[in-house]
């Protein structure tokens, strides 16, 4: 898949799992695994940059002993997700025209 595709249609995947419930990094990579791989390396600064957009908050939670960040989706998160479904129309319409030039040879 295209980078550039791909790291648009990372940020709304990880919005997406957060939409379920609340979660932390380690748990968003498992459930991502099945749709879209992503390590933690990609994870992290994605979880940064959305946060710093006000698309979700974070928070920390103890666990055996240690503090375990989690990351909920803020209001602005869910508008954000839904706008993105809402105007895959758009997107179906681009693909739909870019398959027909393929096809077409």
């Amino acid at each position: 898949m295209d980078i550039q595709l791909r790291r648009g249609l990372l940020d709304y995947s990880v919005l997406a799992v957060l939409k379920e419930k609340d979660s932390y990094g380690y748990m968003i990579i498992k459930k991502m695994d099945s749709i879209l791989p992503i390590s933690e390396s990609t994870l992290y600064p994605i979880l940064k940059r959305i946060e710093g957009n006000g698309l979700v908050v974070s928070y920390s939670v103890e666990h055996n002993g240690r503090l375990r960040k989690y990351y909920r989706l803020t209001e602005k998160g869910h508008d954000s997700l839904k706008n993105f479904v809402e105007s895959w129309h758009e997107v179906e319409t681009v693909i739909n025209y870019i398959k027909g030039a393929v096809d077409n040879k």
